[in-house]
């Protein structure tokens, strides 16, 4: 198997992991309260309650999607870097960094819900403060905002668009995204901009890992 297939089926996999992470947030998290007014005390007993399944979440979510992330960034370098090295290089770059926030964030939300498991068993207020602190540093570090990963993905398709590396389709949904992404650093457009960017990665990682698998053998 040459690098670009194996990039091909990084991107696949990075597809499913982000549908696996909605599927959870829009079905058990959601019925737990999660993103409602004054529900952390019931999410924290879910989450609590529910230890595995937050450890098997976090696992997919962030550390399987981080070390195939690596592997895809590396794959799209590979195949850019000869017409568009320098715009290439530079969207490595912060493929790498993202993949790196990612990784950090899985680590940290594992490690934070031991923590507060075991706090919650002796004070459930304590727990929450600790909760609440500790997903604050995770979201700072990779989830609060998308902006590493915005730029990744819109410099991909700027490359993509020059050198004609990719299709003109994927390098302009890849532009679309990546302004989704960094429109999350701005008060008033993180919600919108985070859906747009969820959401359309989905599609964006399917389209690319198909291009990539049946491309895998040029470059162009």
């Amino acid at each position: 198997m040459n690098l670009q297939k194996a990039g091909g089926i990084a991107s696949l996999i990075e597809a499913a992991t982000y549908i696996i992470g909605f599927a959870l947030l829009t079905t058990l998290l959601a019925d737990a309260g999660f993103g409602e007014d004054g529900s952390d005390a019931n999410l924290l007993a879910f989450i609590v309650s529910n230890q595995s399944l937050m450890y098997l979440w976090n696992f997919i979510i962030y550390i399987v999607n981080a070390v195939f992330l690596v592997v895809l960034v590396i794959a799209l370098h590979d195949r850019l870097k000869a017409a568009t090295p320098g715009l290439s290089q530079v969207a490595a770059a912060f493929g790498l960094i993202w993949a790196g926030l990612i990784l950090a964030s899985g680590m940290l939300a594992n490690i934070s819900l031991a923590e507060v498991s075991a706090l919650y068993a002796l004070d459930h207020d304590e727990a929450l403060v600790m909760w609440a602190t500790l997903n604050n540093v995770q979201e700072g570090i990779g989830g609060g905002n998308e902006i590493t990963g915005g730029l990744w993905v819109l410099l991909l398709g700027w490359a993509g668009l020059r050198g004609s590396s990719l299709s003109k389709g994927l390098g302009w949904l890849g532009i679309i995204i990546g302004l989704a992404g960094i429109a999350t650093v701005i008060p008033g457009m993180s919600d919108l901009g985070g859906i747009i960017f969820g959401l359309g990665f989905i599609l964006w990682f399917i389209w690319a890992g198909i291009y990539l698998l049946r491309h895998g053998e040029t470059s162009a």
